[in-house]
């Protein structure tokens, strides 16, 4: 099966990458014991491997990476 898309963000309560494997409907997410400053090559690397264990192809296109920004704090 081919993802339609695949995107990795940061999960702020468990502390690990949340990659979110989409196809169609269907969404499935798993975490990754990767460090949260690690690079968009390795995290992007990361996901495809992921989707990969999952049983699906992915285009390297169809991959995105969202780093959210830190609260200012005030």
């Amino acid at each position: 099966m081919r993802a339609d898309r695949v995107e990795a963000s940061w999960d702020p309560g468990k502390s690990k990458w949340l990659i979110r494997i989409q196809t169609g409907e269907e969404v499935i997410r798993r975490h990754c014991n990767i460090a949260k400053d690690a690079d968009e090559q390795t995290i992007r690397a990361t996901a495809e491997k992921t989707s990969k264990e999952e049983g699906y192809e992915v285009d390297s296109a169809n991959v995105t990476v969202r780093r959210e920004q830190a609260a200012a704090k005030g």
